[in-house]
């Protein structure tokens, strides 16, 4: 049973069709759980940490009261639960006799601590909130599995970007948590080179902005503006860039539309918070902690994670059970982006599943 003592509450269902793609599927639940005294691994403590989570289908428990249907999906950077509650991916993955069909499995699709309606430092502490790294991220992920859902184990683990980052720690840090593991979009190694200089124009552009005042703007910064610039950029692929902006014309206008979109949906704090968070991500030493079967997949075309470095086929012969796969570029891929097609990759989704059957 979940824990409704330790739930905030049902406040809200998401409005969207039930009916994605030809897949029908019941209206994701809303839910907020809050962590009571969340200590950071920085010694900083905040009395309470909100979780906001949103799920599909009903847990399946064994004879011990094990959940062993529970399915958890974590979104990337600046993202959120609504990132996955679209055709592309719902309506891919959890329609009946698709392979997360709700009827079978308890998908659990969490924001993130600093994203979405979970706690985040623009809901008022501003720069003053604790500086997270991904593991405080996790832990926060774990508790409110196992406190707010009362979920001690995992069918599998799917996650895009920062979320398969995510993965590459879970599977370390609680290698007996899980049956099987894919991250997509994300290299088992600390972040370096034009990685790392990306985010850091991210976040420099916002942290140097002479209207952030500490965090303590009434206005979004124009430091905004420039990070809104560097995720068009890095997000897709440059066939597609030229496709929806073939002239200059075109292309201001289209740069100058999503950063408008990013100005009104985004806070600057916020967004400077979410890529800093990755201070603390090396998996690299841990590699050979992963137990469950893991398959990993990128895509040819991902300009935050290109194939060429020849990371992810080097570092995943350390993963006692873990296989690599890059998606080719076609006129379907969509770089980065790719993460969240599921047609492009379901089909391995398939193979690990049959293989990490118990």
């Amino acid at each position: 049973m979940i824990r409704t003592d330790r739930l905030l509450g049902v406040f809200a269902f998401v409005a969207m069709a039930t009916v994605l793609n030809g897949a029908d599927y019941p209206t994701p639940e809303e839910r907020t759980f809050v962590i009571r005294d969340f200590e950071f691994r920085s010694g900083e403590l905040l009395p309470e940490v909100k979780m906001h989570v949103c799920t599909l289908g009903k847990p399946a428990r064994d004879a011990g009261g094990i959940v062993r249907n529970a399915v958890m999906v974590l979104h990337g950077t600046t993202g959120s639960s609504r990132n996955f509650l679209r055709k592309d991916f719902a309506g891919e993955l959890f329609g009946k006799g698709q392979l997360l069909d709700v009827e079978r499995y308890f998908i659990i699709i969490p924001d993130n601590l600093g994203h979405g309606q979970s706690t985040k430092p623009s809901d008022g502490l501003r720069a003053r909130f604790p500086q997270y790294g991904y593991r405080d991220m996790i832990a926060a992920q774990r508790r409110m599995l196992t406190e707010g859902l009362d979920v001690t184990h995992l069918r599998l683990i799917i996650g895009t970007s920062m979320g398969g980052m995510h993965i590459w720690l879970w599977g370390q840090m609680h290698p007996d948590f899980m049956d099987a593991l894919m991250p997509l979009a994300s290299l088992p190694t600390q972040i370096s080179g034009r990685n790392r200089v990306w985010r850091r124009v991210v976040i420099d552009s916002i942290r140097n902005s002479p209207d952030w005042k500490n965090g303590d703007y009434t206005e979004q910064p124009s430091g905004l503006r420039t990070a809104a610039k560097m995720l068009y950029l890095m997000g897709s692929n440059p066939v597609r860039r030229v496709r929806e902006a073939p002239t200059l014309a075109e292309a201001d206008k289209v740069i100058s539309r999503y950063e408008a979109r990013i100005m009104k949906t985004h806070d600057a704090t916020d967004v400077m918070y979410a890529f800093a968070a990755s201070r603390d991500y090396d998996p690299g030493p841990g590699l050979e902690k992963i137990k469950a079967p893991l398959v990993a997949i990128n895509s040819a075309d991902d300009l935050i994670n290109p194939p060429e470095l020849k990371i992810l086929e080097t570092e995943i012969k350390r993963v006692p059970h873990g296989r690599a796969i890059v998606i080719p570029f076609s006129e379907k891929s969509n770089g980065h982006g790719s993460h969240t097609l599921a047609r492009l990759w379901k089909h391995h989704l398939a193979a690990l599943l049959k293989e990490s059957e118990r």
